[in-house]
């Protein structure tokens, strides 16, 4: 079937506007495009579109105020901005006033299309359902997920998705269902780990009056409000051996038994599951039932931790960031250099949901308009450790002994062309993943961007 909606393309390289006019249009997308961003704006004015996607660096008007003046004209409307590696603290500003999403030029066909698929779903999906399953991030673990998830969203296949405790497993089963033909319907969620047995079945599959102490009226089941819709079952790894048996028959058939009843009852959903644990082993070691982890395990899902996904890091907290200066009416907009190079070099073993928690916490202490290291870190001082529980930012890592073969002692080449030589070698080996490069050569994250822009390294 081919794709649909109509899309605004705003570049001021003639060819680029060519090829990806020609790319998106034989997806089945209607393109206009445009040069600039005065010309962006009145093709904006004169037609609907459903998605907007332009450079930040353009003569005249720039990327970050054609973006403040299409969603003032269209609150809501999807926005992709591109960047180059010298324009990556723009790309953040972007994100915090409210573009969907980003691509750093020069980027895959393919990257974009899923970006284009991603965006227009997004925009799709009911306003609410739309914002929760929103997810953020440009890494390779993460494109590969959000590959996954556009694929299956399709089908009803069951998915189990696998990760640390906060990594974010429920923001997928969330974006599977809200591009999935069941997002009119219900996403019902349950954390299996929250219940004792008895109380999670009568959540899962309700009860009759009297079947238990303390039923003293009908209650229908989660299982049943889920219907048409979508069923998430979070930390599947802790429940019962007995409550995995019924599990698995709704699997299977579709039908359960309300706790205390008789008379059978069908529901029609899709079931998504998640869990921190390895269920294979749990299986290995008779803790989980096998024929249960077959039939949960036919599209697994494996969310890498925020510590695999650095380049993920500085777009969750901007975006969280902008959040939270939204919801507590704070005028911050923004980290200091040094509050960003201790959030990007510390390991987030509470995933996402600790570095969310940490973000609310530098708004809610922020003295001025930029977060620095003790809003992020409050616990921590030069010395020691005030709290057993509070994070430390590591030292950074050692860098890593190499030649690159630009290097040398060449009298013929000045110091930027040395420089530039170390900086590509760098890049080279670290797949273009700018924090790697930088652990390599030893300097900071905003360093290796000064550095990368001053040199031409961005075009």
């Amino acid at each position: 079937m081919a794709a649909t909606g109509k899309i605004l393309f705003v570049d001021d390289d003639a060819s680029l506007r060519t090829v990806i006019a020609i790319a998106l249009s034989r997806e089945g997308y209607e393109i206009d495009t445009a040069d600039c961003g005065e010309r962006a704006l009145e093709m904006f004015a004169g037609a609907s579109h459903d998605l907007v996607i332009h450079d930040i660096r353009m003569p005249g008007m720039n990327g970050l105020e054609l973006l403040d003046r299409l969603l003032k004209l269209e609150p809501g409307l999807p926005v992709v901005v591109m960047t180059a590696f010298s324009t990556w603290d723009v790309a953040l500003e972007a994100m915090r006033l409210g573009a969907f999403d980003y691509i750093k030029k020069p980027f895959d066909n393919h990257d974009l299309r899923q970006l284009v698929k991603r965006a227009l779903a997004h925009a799709a999906a009911p306003g609410p359902a739309a914002e929760t399953a929103r997810m953020i991030g440009a890494s390779a673990g993460m494109k590969e997920i959000l590959d996954i998830v556009g694929r299956v969203a399709k089908t009803d296949s069951t998915v189990l998705i696998q990760g640390e405790s906060g990594s974010g497993k429920e923001l997928v089963a969330a974006s599977i269902h809200s591009q999935s033909h069941r997002q009119s319907g219900p996403f019902m969620a349950v954390n299996c780990g929250g219940f004792s047995e008895t109380l999670l079945e009568s959540e899962l599959f309700g009860h009759l009056k009297g079947a238990f102490t303390g039923a003293v009226a009908n209650k229908n089941g989660l299982l049943q409000l889920a219907d048409g819709g979508t069923f998430f079952l979070d930390e599947i790894g802790e429940t019962s051996t007995a409550t995995q048996v019924k599990l698995l028959r709704v699997l299977e058939t579709r039908t359960f038994f309300p706790v205390g009843g008789e008379t059978i009852r069908q529901v029609d959903v899709r079931f998504i599951a998640a869990t921190n644990r390895d269920l294979a082993e749990m299986v290995s070691a008779g803790a989980f039932r096998e024929d249960l982890y077959y039939r949960l395990n036919i599209i697994p899902i494996q969310v890498p931790p925020l510590r695999e996904r650095r380049d993920d890091i500085p777009l969750l907290a901007g975006h969280f960031l902008s959040l939270y200066a939204k919801r507590f009416n704070r005028p911050v907009s923004g980290f200091t250099p040094g509050a960003m190079d201790a959030i990007l070099s510390y390991d987030w073993p509470g995933n996402i949901r600790e570095l969310q928690n940490a973000v609310q916490r530098a708004v809610s202490l922020a003295e001025g308009k930029l977060v620095n290291f003790t809003d992020v870190f409050p616990s921590w001082t030069s010395a020691r450790r005030t709290k057993p529980d509070s994070p430390r930012p590591p030292a950074a890592a050692a860098p890593a002994r190499f030649l690159p073969a630009e290097s040398g002692f060449d009298l013929e080449k000045t110091l930027a062309d040395v420089e530039r030589g170390y900086i590509r070698a760098a890049l080279e080996k670290s797949g273009n993943n700018l924090t790697r490069a930088a652990e390599i050569l030893g300097i900071n994250f905003r360093s290796i961007r000064y550095r990368i822009k001053k040199l031409g390294l961005d075009q």
